[in-house]
């Protein structure tokens, strides 16, 4: 987390730039990045440390269940260190494994339709899913299987034993159907930028996904 020099920590009420950095950092119930919370927020960077600063100090200071952490996805909402090890008992995994609805909308996209492009998650979701597809990478949800065979050679994301382990499923034909307009939704139609697209990830990348 990224601290000012100067606090403005005097008392139980937070200013109004701190309590719009916290409703928006409990509401994506993921990593904000800090380009996406000056936009949500109308901060600019000085006053936006300002904020991450002083909701920071006010957790620490009495004594929240909540800090604020900066990880290289961007700032989050996590538990107290002095909790940690309690709600890991109560709650297994389930403290790292939180999803906000959007990722979660996204996983069920690839689920369902696998093999599927990021293009042709983005054009399902109708906006950029970058973010959330790094996130659900990392938390093992989603690999690369493949590349597709259209120019650039796009990535094909489909889901991981992890996913079938963590959501109680023997395999995926075990997911429950979709209702029609949900399959409608579903449906990979490739466009034409999608057939030009050049993917960004690297060949190692894929390599570490597919081992």
């Amino acid at each position: 987390m990224t601290k000012t020099k100067t606090s403005k920590v005097s008392g139980p009420i937070l200013s109004q730039d701190a309590r719009m950095v916290e409703v928006i950092l409990f509401l994506e119930n993921e990593p904000v990045d800090r380009e996406k919370l000056e936009r949500m927020t109308g901060l600019g960077g000085k006053e936006l440390d300002a904020a991450v600063s002083e909701l920071g100090e006010h957790y620490n200071l009495y004594m929240h269940g909540l800090t604020v952490n900066e990880n290289p996805g961007g700032f989050l909402l996590t538990p107290s260190s002095d909790l940690y090890d309690k709600l890991r008992t109560c709650y297994g995994k389930k403290v790292e494994r939180r999803l906000s609805k959007a990722a979660l909308e996204t996983l069920s996209i690839v689920a369902y339709s696998q093999p599927i492009t990021r293009r042709e998650i983005d054009n399902i979701r109708g906006v950029s899913s970058d973010t959330i597809v790094k996130l659900l990478r990392e938390r093992e949800y989603i690999k690369v299987v493949g590349r597709k065979d259209v120019i650039g050679h796009p990535c094909l994301y489909g889901t991981t034993r992890k996913f079938l382990y963590e959501f109680h499923l023997s395999s995926i034909s075990e997911l429950p159907r979709l209702s029609e307009i949900d399959e409608e939704r579903f449906e990979t139609v490739p466009d034409t930028k999608e057939e030009e697209e050049t993917d960004t990830e690297s060949d190692n990348e894929e390599k570490n996904d597919e081992t």
